[in-house]
């Protein structure tokens, strides 16, 4: 069912209102017969997008409220979230940054709201990859990710001033009693080994190396205890 301006061939064409078969409606823009322009499309199921089409399919700037309470705001190309956006999720957290064919991918902040701690860097294909920083209340890490997890080497930097440089190591976790041999390792998650305690320096993950003891003095032993264990910080 449509009500709306068609052109002298007969096909919507301008401003209309569609009630489609299946419970969806559309109330927008059209050219030539597709939603083109600016317009809204209604889910029957409580979906429901609000901004520019082309030749049916989302395209340009737009809103999409889902089902479950989360939202997506920003470029769209090709029916697909691609360009920049920010999503909200239906738990609250939020991601703002870059996204190619409906998956984050290039650089993005990911804030949770819980806990308020953010991740700051790289994206590919939906997880958390490259350069970046997580950062917490009163600490941060700067390094490098793989799949959702820290990666070789990098710093914690605690606000009472100080820093310690380690890596994160993989390791495979044991393999049960009768397991073939060339059954494939399960990896464990990864675990920070710590190498030194320096006060605050310029190194960051673009470095190929972390300052030596002799470029960077020792703090007290009071900020040690303090970041003795960073992993289970990071972690709470």
């Amino acid at each position: 069912e449509y009500d709306g301006e068609r052109n002298s061939e007969g096909e919507r064409h301008g401003r209309g209102k569609a009630h489609l078969p299946n419970g969806d409606t559309y109330d927008g823009e059209y050219e030539h017969g597709f939603r083109s322009g600016k317009g809204t499309y209604r889910f029957r199921n409580g979906a429901c997008y609000t901004g520019e089409y082309l030749q049916n399919k989302k395209h340009g700037w737009g809103i999409f409220f889902y089902p479950d309470g989360s939202k997506y705001e920003g470029d769209w190309v090709n029916d697909q979230r691609h360009g920049y956006g920010e999503y909200t999720y239906a738990n609250g957290d939020t991601y703002t940054g870059e996204w190619f064919n409906h998956n984050r991918h290039g650089q993005g902040t990911y804030v949770y709201k819980d806990s308020g701690s953010k991740y700051v860097g790289g994206w590919v294909n939906g997880n958390q990859e490259g350069e970046a920083e997580l950062i917490h209340l009163n600490h941060r890490f700067k390094g490098k990710f793989l799949n959702g997890n820290p990666v070789g080497h990098g710093k914690y930097v605690f606000d009472i001033g100080c820093e310690q440089h380690g890596e994160y190591i993989q390791a495979e976790q044991d393999k049960g009693e009768g397991e073939e041999e060339e059954e494939p390792s399960l990896l464990a998650a990864p675990k920070w080994k710590a190498s030194e305690i320096t006060k605050l320096t310029l190194w960051t993950p673009h470095g190929e190396n972390p300052p030596s003891p002799r470029e960077a003095s020792l703090v007290s032993a009071a900020a040690a205890e303090a970041v003795e264990e960073p992993a289970a910080a990071a972690a709470a």
